[in-house]
């Protein structure tokens, strides 16, 4: 599947990979200086590959509440929350991000590789409910602006009132003459927005943001450099640090799970019996230049004690950083481990997440 900017991707000679059946730019020069630019300036990222689900009726908030492990019925309008679907033995089948438009009306947006799933299983969960599951991924484009200069950028753009818009909220706005909804949400780490708009309108918005973020720095990013930004970030990749093996307890985001909200969820009560993980995930800190990758090992003494989810040479940082499932007792920061790098064992240390923080 292509998006409805893949043309406009050509046009720049970027480099595509497959992710999900999207045809997607994995880069368009280099994936450090597009790094570079998110974390100095700012990026131009197409996110047309995401899923978005619309709830909506007079018990959509009560839908999403039995849905998902979060209490959605308690956001309120214009405002978004970080919550997970879990099936009925507490493992992770999506994290995602919910706007509530208005009060009967919800945004979901789901990871790619999870969408259909997603969509499938809301449709179900809200069958109980009065509330209405529309899938619109198909007519919805996705554009994201990330980094410092973010609101020098889309404020140029548009008359919003961009220094009222918080983080993880959203707003309907008019930006270079185009109706979107405008969210201050991302995945980099860094300050920015993304733009919800019909597909017919995408490479317009994306030719207005490159316009007005030209003197700025801003570069068009590809997903190579949004992997190792959310990564600095201490961010989970569906797939990586989270999946249907995996609770949210073992990726340490349990706070997320609401035990207090009213009525039943699905994985509630298997969620209760599982909230001491067995593994629990970590930062880890390198030396050297080898960075350990996605699936390498963890040793102490010669003992295999974890394996590496993610990992990479962080371009912000200088140094090898991962995220890594380790047993309970080899967790705490400060312990040092070693990583099975092609049968050679590097040292890493357990350092706290994220690896990093926005000033």
């Amino acid at each position: 599947m292509k998006t409805a900017l893949h043309e406009v991707h050509t046009g720049l000679g970027a480099s595509f990979t497959d992710f999900a059946g999207w045809s997607m730019p994995v880069r368009y020069s280099s994936e450090l200086a597009e790094h570079r630019a998110v974390r100095e300036a700012a990026g131009l990222f197409d996110l047309s590959h995401m899923g978005e689900i619309e709830v909506t009726g007079p018990q959509a908030g009560d839908a999403l509440d039995y849905a998902f492990v979060g209490r959605l019925s308690a956001v309120k309008p214009g405002r978004a929350r970080y919550t997970m679907m879990c099936n009925a033995e507490g493992g992770v089948l999506d994290d995602l991000v919910v706007y509530r438009l208005a009060d009967e009306h919800y945004l979901v947006v789901a990871n790619a590789g999870n969408a259909a799933v997603v969509s499938a299983e809301l449709t179900a969960r809200a069958g109980g409910f009065d509330a209405e599951v529309t899938d619109r991924s198909a007519e919805t484009s996705l554009i994201a602006v990330q980094g410092p200069a973010a609101v020098d950028i889309v404020g140029k753009l548009t008359d919003a009132d961009l220094s009222s818009l918080k983080y993880y909220a959203s707003t309907p706005a008019v930006v270079g003459g185009q109706d979107v909804l405008l969210a201050r949400t991302g995945y980099t780490g860094e300050d920015g927005f993304e733009l919800y708009v019909p597909g017919e309108r995408a490479a317009a918005v994306w030719r207005v943001l490159t316009e007005a973020g030209e003197p700025h720095g801003l570069l068009p990013a590809g997903l190579a450099c949004r992997d190792t930004l959310r990564l600095e970030a201490g961010m989970p990749l569906y797939g990586n640090e989270l999946s249907t093996e995996l609770t949210p307890f073992h990726a340490g985001l349990g706070r997320v799970v609401k035990f207090d909200k009213p009525g039943d969820f699905v994985g509630r009560a298997a969620l209760d019996t599982r909230r001491d993980p067995d593994r629990v995930l970590v930062g880890l800190k390198g030396s050297g230049r080898r960075a350990p990758r996605h699936g390498y090992r963890l040793l102490a003494d010669g003992e295999d004690v974890g394996e590496i989810t993610s990992g990479a040479l962080s371009p912000t940082l200088g140094y090898p950083i991962a995220m890594a499932y380790v047993l309970p007792a080899h967790a705490e920061p400060g312990t040092a481990l070693s990583a099975d790098v092609r049968g050679r064992e590097e040292p890493v240390e357990v350092v706290p997440l994220p690896f990093y923080r926005r000033s």
